[in-house]
């Protein structure tokens, strides 16, 4: 494993608790970042914390991110508790099942652009200033394949991820000056436990999808991820970067 130096960095994680998030968490505090674990779920987050703090300095933040006042509070509690914020991963997200775009449920669909695209929003709302008064930052924000291609059967989720990437291109060009990098990465699919919120049907078809006929790893994941919030990416911003195992074909 290659070694990043992210020593007196402090990471905020959201969707920290598990997944490709847990795995993000995981990488950075091996390569010397302080993280903040936030997650909706106060039990697992803690769990994962406890499971982390071995590996250096973790803390857990439990966070509504779809409510503008919860998320600003877990700004300033992480704020409180590591004095800044150098980096911000957005992994947390919902996939909401699969159907037809015409009969899946209203409120169903809003969640889900909810969660995905404008939990993100604030986020990078809530953090950026921050990260201006300290002249540096990284974000990066974990969309998916999916909204390079849109899913059938999917389109909710599609079209989360397809905003997640846009709302990446605009704040890479609005911070671009400003040594504040935001980057977006879009994975194939990843064994995890998204996937019990998916029908067998739909898995078989992003298996099939891929050229590799494999999962993504999450740890895979969280290599490139984390180099993306090390200083060692200075110049991409705004960018999108593949992690189909040769799905994606732009």
């Amino acid at each position: 494993m290659n070694q990043l130096d992210l020593k007196n960095r402090t990471m905020i994680v959201t969707g920290g608790a598990r997944g490709i998030g847990y795995a993000v968490a995981q990488r950075a505090l091996q390569s010397g970042a302080a993280v903040a674990l936030w997650d909706v779920d106060a039990e697992r987050v803690e769990r994962s914390r406890g499971e982390l703090a071995a590996l250096g300095q973790v803390s857990a933040v439990t966070v509504e991110l779809t409510d503008e006042t919860s998320v600003a509070a877990a700004a300033a509690e992480t704020l409180k508790r590591h004095g800044a914020i150098h980096a911000l991963v957005n992994s947390a997200g919902i996939t909401g099942g699969n159907g037809l775009t015409w009969e899946l449920p209203v409120d169903v669909w809003r969640r889900v652009i909810d969660v995905n695209l404008i939990g993100c929003y604030l986020t990078c709302r809530a953090v950026i200033p921050h990260m201006l008064e300290a002249g540096y930052g990284r974000i990066v924000n974990i969309a998916s394949v999916a909204g390079k291609d849109g899913n059938p059967n999917a389109s909710h989720y599609s079209a989360s991820k397809a905003g997640l990437i846009g709302l990446t291109k605009s704040l890479g060009k609005e911070l671009a000056t400003k040594n504040v990098l935001v980057n977006a990465v879009t994975p194939a699919a990843a064994k995890t436990e998204i996937f019990d919120s998916m029908s067998q049907q739909h898995i078989d078809y992003m298996l099939s999808k891929i050229p590799m006929n494999r999962f993504l790893l999450p740890e895979e994941a969280a290599s490139l991820i984390v180099w993306l919030t090390s200083e060692d990416c200075a110049f991409s911003t705004g960018a999108v970067f593949d992690l189909s195992g040769g799905r994606a074909t732009y």
